[in-house]
Protein backbone atom coordinates (compact mmCIF):
# COMPACT_ATOMS: atom_id res chain seq x y z
CA UNK A 1 0.00 0.00 0.00
CA UNK A 2 0.91 3.57 -0.73
CA UNK A 3 1.75 6.61 2.16
CA UNK A 4 -0.97 9.43 1.53
CA UNK A 5 2.07 11.54 0.56
CA UNK A 6 3.38 9.05 -2.26
CA UNK A 7 -0.80 8.53 -3.03
CA UNK A 8 -0.59 12.35 -3.77
CA UNK A 9 2.41 12.32 -5.99
CA UNK A 10 0.96 9.53 -8.11
CA UNK A 11 -2.22 10.81 -8.72
CA UNK A 12 -1.96 14.63 -8.84
CA UNK A 13 -1.28 16.39 -12.14
CA UNK A 14 -2.32 19.98 -11.35
CA UNK A 15 0.33 22.61 -11.94
CA UNK A 16 3.52 22.98 -9.94
CA UNK A 17 2.55 18.92 -8.99
CA UNK A 18 5.91 16.50 -9.59
CA UNK A 19 3.57 14.18 -11.94
CA UNK A 20 1.59 17.19 -13.77
CA UNK A 21 5.13 18.55 -14.02
CA UNK A 22 6.11 15.44 -15.75
CA UNK A 23 2.81 14.81 -17.70
CA UNK A 24 3.59 18.41 -19.59
CA UNK A 25 6.58 17.37 -20.90
CA UNK A 26 5.09 14.76 -23.26
CA UNK A 27 2.42 15.14 -26.05
CA UNK A 28 -1.03 14.85 -24.77
CA UNK A 29 -4.00 13.53 -26.91
CA UNK A 30 -6.31 16.45 -26.51
CA UNK A 31 -9.29 16.70 -28.53
CA UNK A 32 -10.74 14.45 -31.76
CA UNK A 33 -9.82 16.40 -34.91
CA UNK A 34 -13.52 16.05 -35.57
CA UNK A 35 -14.37 18.07 -32.81
CA UNK A 36 -12.56 21.19 -34.99
CA UNK A 37 -14.71 20.09 -38.38
CA UNK A 38 -13.77 22.95 -40.65
CA UNK A 39 -12.09 26.57 -40.33
CA UNK A 40 -13.54 29.33 -38.38
CA UNK A 41 -15.97 27.07 -36.87
CA UNK A 42 -17.06 27.65 -33.05
CA UNK A 43 -14.71 27.30 -30.43
CA UNK A 44 -14.30 24.53 -28.16
CA UNK A 45 -13.83 23.83 -24.23
CA UNK A 46 -11.32 21.25 -23.38
CA UNK A 47 -9.76 20.36 -19.93
CA UNK A 48 -6.43 19.14 -19.55
CA UNK A 49 -4.27 18.51 -16.56
CA UNK A 50 -6.70 20.61 -14.48
CA UNK A 51 -6.07 23.71 -16.97
CA UNK A 52 -9.47 25.64 -18.77
CA UNK A 53 -8.25 25.83 -22.37
CA UNK A 54 -10.14 27.25 -25.20
CA UNK A 55 -9.46 24.92 -28.86
CA UNK A 56 -10.07 27.04 -32.02
CA UNK A 57 -9.03 25.90 -36.29
CA UNK A 58 -8.10 28.89 -37.93
CA UNK A 59 -8.85 30.22 -41.30
CA UNK A 60 -6.01 27.89 -42.86
CA UNK A 61 -6.74 25.04 -40.46
CA UNK A 62 -4.15 25.55 -37.78
CA UNK A 63 -5.37 24.29 -34.20
CA UNK A 64 -4.95 26.95 -31.45
CA UNK A 65 -5.02 25.89 -27.91
CA UNK A 66 -5.17 28.35 -25.40
CA UNK A 67 -6.08 29.40 -21.48
CA UNK A 68 -10.03 29.91 -21.29
CA UNK A 69 -9.69 33.48 -19.73
CA UNK A 70 -8.26 36.82 -21.74
CA UNK A 71 -4.84 37.72 -20.05
CA UNK A 72 -6.60 41.34 -20.04
CA UNK A 73 -9.66 41.37 -17.91
CA UNK A 74 -9.97 37.24 -18.30
CA UNK A 75 -12.79 37.24 -19.65
CA UNK A 76 -13.88 33.35 -21.57
CA UNK A 77 -12.85 33.43 -24.79
CA UNK A 78 -14.85 30.20 -25.28
CA UNK A 79 -17.22 33.33 -26.49
CA UNK A 80 -14.89 34.92 -28.50
CA UNK A 81 -14.97 35.52 -32.30
CA UNK A 82 -12.91 32.52 -33.92
CA UNK A 83 -12.05 34.92 -37.42
CA UNK A 84 -9.32 35.56 -39.74
CA UNK A 85 -6.18 33.36 -38.30
CA UNK A 86 -7.31 34.29 -34.54
CA UNK A 87 -9.63 33.95 -31.96
CA UNK A 88 -11.44 37.64 -30.86
CA UNK A 89 -12.44 38.58 -27.19
CA UNK A 90 -15.79 40.25 -27.65
CA UNK A 91 -14.92 42.18 -24.80
CA UNK A 92 -12.73 44.51 -25.89
CA UNK A 93 -11.31 42.99 -29.20
CA UNK A 94 -8.47 41.67 -28.18
CA UNK A 95 -7.44 39.03 -30.69
CA UNK A 96 -4.85 36.19 -30.24
CA UNK A 97 -3.35 33.85 -33.01
CA UNK A 98 -2.26 30.20 -32.08
CA UNK A 99 0.96 31.34 -30.65
CA UNK A 100 -0.59 33.22 -27.91
CA UNK A 101 0.26 36.29 -29.24
CA UNK A 102 -2.25 39.47 -29.29
CA UNK A 103 -2.34 40.79 -33.22
CA UNK A 104 -5.42 43.17 -32.65
CA UNK A 105 -6.31 45.66 -29.73
CA UNK A 106 -8.77 48.08 -31.17
CA UNK A 107 -9.35 49.48 -27.95
CA UNK A 108 -5.72 50.99 -27.48
CA UNK A 109 -4.56 54.18 -29.67
CA UNK A 110 -2.86 53.35 -32.71
CA UNK A 111 0.11 54.46 -31.93
CA UNK A 112 0.65 51.96 -29.10
CA UNK A 113 2.89 49.00 -29.06
CA UNK A 114 0.61 47.49 -26.03
CA UNK A 115 -0.32 44.86 -27.95
CA UNK A 116 3.13 43.40 -28.58
CA UNK A 117 3.61 43.30 -24.55
CA UNK A 118 0.79 41.18 -23.99
CA UNK A 119 0.04 37.22 -24.75
CA UNK A 120 -2.52 34.43 -23.86
CA UNK A 121 -1.12 31.37 -22.64
CA UNK A 122 -0.97 28.89 -25.37
CA UNK A 123 0.09 25.45 -26.41
CA UNK A 124 1.16 24.06 -29.70
CA UNK A 125 -0.66 21.43 -31.25
CA UNK A 126 0.00 19.24 -33.68
CA UNK A 127 -2.61 16.92 -35.50
CA UNK A 128 -2.23 13.52 -37.08
CA UNK A 129 -4.93 11.11 -38.35
CA UNK A 130 -7.62 12.34 -36.17
CA UNK A 131 -5.95 12.99 -32.66
CA UNK A 132 -5.06 16.98 -31.99
CA UNK A 133 -2.37 16.25 -29.80
CA UNK A 134 -1.30 19.22 -27.03
CA UNK A 135 2.46 19.97 -25.86
CA UNK A 136 1.92 21.96 -22.42
CA UNK A 137 6.01 21.27 -21.13
CA UNK A 138 8.98 24.29 -20.61
CA UNK A 139 10.67 23.50 -23.84
CA UNK A 140 10.54 26.05 -27.11
CA UNK A 141 10.93 22.93 -29.28
CA UNK A 142 8.68 20.19 -28.47
CA UNK A 143 10.08 16.69 -28.59
CA UNK A 144 8.81 14.56 -31.32
CA UNK A 145 5.44 13.02 -31.39
CA UNK A 146 5.88 9.32 -29.90
CA UNK A 147 5.66 6.45 -32.90
CA UNK A 148 2.32 5.32 -31.82
CA UNK A 149 1.42 2.39 -34.62
CA UNK A 150 -2.18 2.75 -35.27
CA UNK A 151 -1.79 6.61 -34.83
CA UNK A 152 0.23 6.46 -38.05
CA UNK A 153 -1.14 4.59 -40.42
CA UNK A 154 -2.88 5.74 -43.32
CA UNK A 155 -6.29 7.39 -42.76
CA UNK A 156 -9.22 5.01 -42.25
CA UNK A 157 -6.76 1.89 -41.48
CA UNK A 158 -7.52 2.33 -37.34
CA UNK A 159 -9.95 3.28 -35.25
CA UNK A 160 -10.10 5.81 -32.63
CA UNK A 161 -12.71 6.75 -29.70
CA UNK A 162 -12.44 8.39 -26.72
CA UNK A 163 -14.44 8.34 -23.76
CA UNK A 164 -14.68 10.58 -20.49
CA UNK A 165 -14.15 8.12 -17.10
CA UNK A 166 -14.98 9.99 -13.46
CA UNK A 167 -11.76 8.77 -11.71
CA UNK A 168 -8.39 9.63 -11.58
CA UNK A 169 -6.31 8.57 -14.36
CA UNK A 170 -4.24 5.90 -12.62
CA UNK A 171 -6.51 3.93 -11.41
CA UNK A 172 -8.00 4.12 -14.44
CA UNK A 173 -5.11 3.02 -16.00
CA UNK A 174 -4.24 0.44 -13.47
CA UNK A 175 -7.01 -1.90 -14.81
CA UNK A 176 -5.37 -2.28 -18.25
CA UNK A 177 -2.48 -3.73 -17.07
CA UNK A 178 -3.94 -5.78 -14.34
CA UNK A 179 -4.55 -9.23 -16.40
CA UNK A 180 -5.96 -11.28 -13.40
CA UNK A 181 -9.43 -9.33 -13.43
CA UNK A 182 -10.22 -10.05 -17.53
CA UNK A 183 -11.10 -14.15 -15.63
CA UNK A 184 -13.19 -12.91 -13.33
CA UNK A 185 -14.73 -9.18 -13.81
CA UNK A 186 -15.29 -9.92 -17.98
CA UNK A 187 -15.38 -13.92 -17.73
CA UNK A 188 -16.24 -14.85 -14.68
CA UNK A 189 -19.60 -16.74 -15.16
CA UNK A 190 -17.68 -18.50 -18.33
CA UNK A 191 -16.93 -22.51 -17.83
CA UNK A 192 -14.22 -23.91 -19.87
CA UNK A 193 -16.75 -26.00 -21.52
CA UNK A 194 -18.72 -23.21 -23.05
CA UNK A 195 -14.67 -22.42 -24.88
CA UNK A 196 -12.95 -24.04 -27.79
CA UNK A 197 -9.89 -25.86 -26.12
CA UNK A 198 -6.40 -24.24 -27.88
CA UNK A 199 -8.35 -20.84 -27.43
CA UNK A 200 -6.88 -18.21 -25.20
CA UNK A 201 -9.89 -17.66 -23.52
CA UNK A 202 -9.97 -21.60 -22.88
CA UNK A 203 -6.70 -21.07 -21.15
CA UNK A 204 -7.81 -17.33 -19.18
CA UNK A 205 -10.70 -19.38 -17.53
CA UNK A 206 -9.41 -22.92 -17.37
CA UNK A 207 -6.75 -21.26 -14.81
CA UNK A 208 -7.96 -18.09 -13.51
CA UNK A 209 -4.37 -18.09 -11.46
CA UNK A 210 -2.02 -16.26 -13.58
CA UNK A 211 1.46 -16.38 -12.50
CA UNK A 212 3.55 -13.24 -13.35
CA UNK A 213 6.81 -11.84 -14.66
CA UNK A 214 7.17 -8.04 -14.57
CA UNK A 215 10.18 -5.79 -16.54
CA UNK A 216 11.04 -2.21 -16.53
CA UNK A 217 11.66 -1.16 -19.96
CA UNK A 218 13.18 1.71 -21.41
CA UNK A 219 9.98 3.21 -22.40
CA UNK A 220 7.78 1.82 -19.03
CA UNK A 221 7.26 -0.90 -17.81
CA UNK A 222 5.92 -4.86 -19.31
CA UNK A 223 4.50 -7.53 -17.96
CA UNK A 224 4.35 -11.60 -18.97
CA UNK A 225 1.43 -13.20 -16.99
CA UNK A 226 1.62 -17.01 -17.94
CA UNK A 227 -0.96 -20.41 -17.58
CA UNK A 228 -1.01 -23.66 -18.14
CA UNK A 229 -1.40 -24.40 -22.51
CA UNK A 230 -0.18 -27.67 -23.44
CA UNK A 231 1.40 -30.03 -21.45
CA UNK A 232 4.77 -28.51 -22.71
CA UNK A 233 3.55 -24.85 -23.15
CA UNK A 234 2.27 -21.88 -21.68
CA UNK A 235 -0.21 -19.38 -22.33
CA UNK A 236 1.55 -15.64 -22.20
CA UNK A 237 -0.43 -12.63 -22.09
CA UNK A 238 2.18 -9.56 -22.56
CA UNK A 239 0.96 -5.86 -22.16
CA UNK A 240 2.83 -2.95 -21.57
CA UNK A 241 2.99 0.25 -20.09
CA UNK A 242 4.37 3.40 -21.62
CA UNK A 243 5.21 6.71 -20.45
CA UNK A 244 3.26 8.75 -19.73
CA UNK A 245 -0.15 7.61 -19.48
CA UNK A 246 -0.44 4.64 -22.40
CA UNK A 247 -1.53 1.11 -22.59
CA UNK A 248 -0.71 -1.68 -24.78
CA UNK A 249 -3.58 -4.68 -23.83
CA UNK A 250 -3.10 -8.54 -24.38
CA UNK A 251 -6.02 -8.87 -26.15
CA UNK A 252 -5.30 -10.27 -29.52
CA UNK A 253 -2.26 -12.75 -30.90
CA UNK A 254 1.05 -11.13 -30.07
CA UNK A 255 2.64 -9.85 -33.70
CA UNK A 256 -0.60 -9.15 -35.08
CA UNK A 257 -3.04 -6.87 -33.06
CA UNK A 258 -2.62 -3.29 -33.61
CA UNK A 259 -3.74 -1.42 -30.31
CA UNK A 260 -2.59 1.73 -28.74
CA UNK A 261 -4.94 2.60 -25.20
CA UNK A 262 -4.19 6.41 -23.36
CA UNK A 263 -5.42 7.24 -20.31
CA UNK A 264 -5.20 11.63 -20.18
CA UNK A 265 -5.62 13.35 -17.13
CA UNK A 266 -8.53 15.84 -17.71
CA UNK A 267 -7.88 16.86 -14.10
CA UNK A 268 -7.66 14.69 -10.49
CA UNK A 269 -10.65 13.41 -10.85
CA UNK A 270 -12.00 13.33 -14.26
CA UNK A 271 -9.91 10.77 -17.06
CA UNK A 272 -10.31 10.66 -20.98
CA UNK A 273 -10.09 7.23 -21.72
CA UNK A 274 -8.44 7.21 -25.71
CA UNK A 275 -8.46 4.10 -27.76
CA UNK A 276 -6.32 3.58 -31.10
CA UNK A 277 -6.65 0.25 -33.02
CA UNK A 278 -6.88 -1.41 -35.87
CA UNK A 279 -10.15 -3.81 -35.25
CA UNK A 280 -9.38 -6.89 -37.72
CA UNK A 281 -5.99 -7.31 -35.82
CA UNK A 282 -7.76 -8.07 -32.53
CA UNK A 283 -8.59 -11.68 -32.78
CA UNK A 284 -8.32 -14.11 -29.70
CA UNK A 285 -6.23 -16.94 -30.67
CA UNK A 286 -6.56 -20.21 -32.56
CA UNK A 287 -9.16 -18.66 -35.31
CA UNK A 288 -11.71 -15.82 -34.17
CA UNK A 289 -14.01 -18.08 -32.35
CA UNK A 290 -13.42 -19.11 -28.47
CA UNK A 291 -17.39 -20.41 -27.76
CA UNK A 292 -18.31 -24.22 -28.89
CA UNK A 293 -21.68 -22.26 -30.47
CA UNK A 294 -19.89 -19.28 -32.06
CA UNK A 295 -21.77 -16.71 -30.03
CA UNK A 296 -20.19 -14.30 -27.90
CA UNK A 297 -20.34 -14.85 -24.30
CA UNK A 298 -22.65 -12.88 -21.84
CA UNK A 299 -21.85 -9.33 -20.66
CA UNK A 300 -19.23 -9.03 -23.20
CA UNK A 301 -21.23 -7.40 -26.66
CA UNK A 302 -22.26 -4.25 -25.01
CA UNK A 303 -20.65 -0.98 -26.65
CA UNK A 304 -20.36 2.20 -25.21
CA UNK A 305 -23.23 4.78 -25.45
CA UNK A 306 -22.65 8.11 -25.67
CA UNK A 307 -24.84 10.96 -24.30
CA UNK A 308 -24.95 14.38 -26.67
CA UNK A 309 -22.05 16.12 -26.35
CA UNK A 310 -22.23 19.49 -24.54
CA UNK A 311 -20.31 22.87 -24.25
CA UNK A 312 -19.50 22.60 -20.16
CA UNK A 313 -15.40 21.24 -19.20
CA UNK A 314 -16.64 18.33 -18.47
CA UNK A 315 -19.14 17.62 -21.28
CA UNK A 316 -17.42 15.85 -24.03
CA UNK A 317 -17.77 12.07 -24.61
CA UNK A 318 -19.83 11.44 -21.65
CA UNK A 319 -21.13 7.82 -21.47
CA UNK A 320 -24.92 6.83 -20.98
CA UNK A 321 -24.59 4.32 -18.32
CA UNK A 322 -23.05 5.61 -15.09
CA UNK A 323 -23.08 6.02 -11.44
CA UNK A 324 -26.59 7.67 -11.82
CA UNK A 325 -28.04 4.94 -13.38
CA UNK A 326 -25.64 2.03 -12.06
CA UNK A 327 -24.34 1.58 -15.17
CA UNK A 328 -27.63 -0.19 -16.28
CA UNK A 329 -26.94 -3.34 -13.68
CA UNK A 330 -29.44 -5.94 -14.82
CA UNK A 331 -29.57 -8.18 -11.39
CA UNK A 332 -31.42 -10.90 -13.26
CA UNK A 333 -28.76 -11.35 -15.85
CA UNK A 334 -25.79 -11.19 -12.97
CA UNK A 335 -27.90 -13.67 -11.46
CA UNK A 336 -28.92 -16.43 -14.46
CA UNK A 337 -26.53 -15.15 -17.37
CA UNK A 338 -23.14 -12.49 -16.59
CA UNK A 339 -21.12 -12.25 -13.47
CA UNK A 340 -21.60 -8.79 -13.63
CA UNK A 341 -25.44 -8.00 -15.14
CA UNK A 342 -23.29 -4.82 -16.71
CA UNK A 343 -23.23 -5.87 -20.62
CA UNK A 344 -19.67 -4.25 -21.98
CA UNK A 345 -16.24 -4.74 -21.32
CA UNK A 346 -15.78 -1.04 -21.29
CA UNK A 347 -18.16 -0.62 -19.35
CA UNK A 348 -17.77 -2.98 -16.67
CA UNK A 349 -14.25 -1.58 -16.27
CA UNK A 350 -15.97 2.09 -16.05
CA UNK A 351 -18.18 0.85 -13.31
CA UNK A 352 -15.59 -0.38 -11.24
CA UNK A 353 -12.91 2.11 -11.58
CA UNK A 354 -15.33 4.81 -10.90
CA UNK A 355 -16.88 2.43 -7.48
CA UNK A 356 -13.25 3.43 -6.25
CA UNK A 357 -14.15 7.16 -5.95
CA UNK A 358 -12.62 10.30 -7.64
CA UNK A 359 -9.57 9.19 -6.15
CA UNK A 360 -8.94 6.08 -4.22
CA UNK A 361 -7.31 6.10 -0.92
CA UNK A 362 -4.36 3.34 -1.77
CA UNK A 363 -3.03 3.87 2.07
CA UNK A 364 -6.31 0.99 2.79
CA UNK A 365 -4.78 -1.29 -0.62
CA UNK A 366 -3.98 -5.02 0.70
CA UNK A 367 -1.97 -5.54 -2.56
CA UNK A 368 -1.59 -9.42 -3.55
CA UNK A 369 0.90 -11.21 -5.96
CA UNK A 370 -1.21 -10.14 -9.08
CA UNK A 371 -0.64 -7.35 -8.44
CA UNK A 372 2.95 -7.43 -9.32
CA UNK A 373 2.64 -5.03 -12.88
CA UNK A 374 0.66 -2.37 -10.55
CA UNK A 375 3.47 -2.30 -7.95
CA UNK A 376 6.03 -1.36 -10.71
CA UNK A 377 4.11 0.84 -12.76
CA UNK A 378 3.44 2.99 -9.78
CA UNK A 379 7.01 3.20 -8.70
CA UNK A 380 8.12 3.28 -12.19
CA UNK A 381 6.07 6.94 -12.68
CA UNK A 382 6.84 8.03 -8.95
CA UNK A 383 10.44 7.55 -9.51
CA UNK A 384 10.37 9.07 -13.20
CA UNK A 385 8.43 12.40 -11.09
CA UNK A 386 10.72 12.59 -8.78
CA UNK A 387 13.89 12.50 -11.58
CA UNK A 388 12.33 15.24 -13.44
CA UNK A 389 12.00 17.34 -10.09
CA UNK A 390 16.22 16.94 -9.87
CA UNK A 391 16.68 17.66 -13.82
CA UNK A 392 17.02 14.32 -15.19
CA UNK A 393 15.68 13.56 -18.61
CA UNK A 394 12.14 11.80 -18.82
CA UNK A 395 12.00 8.46 -19.97
CA UNK A 396 11.66 8.30 -23.60
CA UNK A 397 10.37 11.50 -24.37
CA UNK A 398 13.60 12.37 -27.01
CA UNK A 399 13.08 8.59 -28.44
CA UNK A 400 10.02 7.88 -30.64
CA UNK A 401 10.92 5.02 -31.83
CA UNK A 402 10.31 3.37 -28.48
CA UNK A 403 6.73 3.85 -28.61
CA UNK A 404 6.79 1.34 -31.88
CA UNK A 405 5.82 -1.64 -29.34
CA UNK A 406 2.87 -4.40 -29.70
CA UNK A 407 0.49 -6.45 -27.15
CA UNK A 408 -1.13 -9.46 -27.12
CA UNK A 409 -0.97 -13.21 -26.28
CA UNK A 410 1.30 -16.22 -27.54
CA UNK A 411 2.02 -19.97 -26.65
CA UNK A 412 5.53 -20.82 -25.47
CA UNK A 413 7.16 -23.57 -25.07
CA UNK A 414 7.74 -23.63 -20.96
CA UNK A 415 11.46 -23.18 -21.17
CA UNK A 416 10.95 -20.30 -23.12
CA UNK A 417 12.92 -17.02 -22.16
CA UNK A 418 9.47 -15.25 -22.44
CA UNK A 419 11.21 -11.49 -22.99
CA UNK A 420 13.66 -13.15 -25.20
CA UNK A 421 11.78 -15.54 -27.21
CA UNK A 422 8.70 -12.34 -27.89
CA UNK A 423 11.42 -9.96 -28.92
CA UNK A 424 10.47 -9.89 -32.50
CA UNK A 425 6.28 -10.56 -31.53
CA UNK A 426 6.44 -7.16 -30.17
CA UNK A 427 8.03 -4.88 -32.97
CA UNK A 428 5.62 -2.51 -34.59
CA UNK A 429 5.07 -1.92 -38.12
CA UNK A 430 6.09 -5.64 -38.88
CA UNK A 431 3.80 -7.41 -41.06
CA UNK A 432 3.49 -11.33 -40.10
CA UNK A 433 0.74 -12.78 -41.95
CA UNK A 434 1.79 -16.47 -41.30
CA UNK A 435 0.56 -15.59 -37.32
CA UNK A 436 -3.23 -14.30 -38.51
CA UNK A 437 -5.85 -16.99 -37.71
CA UNK A 438 -7.27 -18.94 -39.96
CA UNK A 439 -11.50 -18.46 -39.42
Amino acid sequence: MLSVEENDLLTRVGSATPMGDLMRQYWIPALMSSELPAPNCPPLRVRLLGENLIAFRTTSGQVGLLAHACPHRGASLFYGRNEAEGIRCVYHGWKFDVAGRCVDMPTEPSESNFKDKVCARAYPCRERHGIVFAYMGVRQEPPPLPDLEPNMLPDGQAEVWTALRQCNWVQAMEGDIDTAHLALLHMGSVSPDDLLPGTFDYYTVNDRTPQYQVVDTEWGTMYGAYRPAQEDAYYWRIAQFLFPFYTLIPTGVLGVQIIVRAWVPVDDQHTMFWSMSVPQTRSNGAGRRSSRNGQPYAGSTGRPQFLPNTTDWLGRWRLAADASNDYFIDREVQRTQSYTGIDGIHLQDQAITESMGGVVDRSQEHLGTSDAMIIRTRRRLMRAATDWQAGRTPPAVDHPELYRQRSGGVILPRSADWVEATAALRRAFVCQPELVPQT
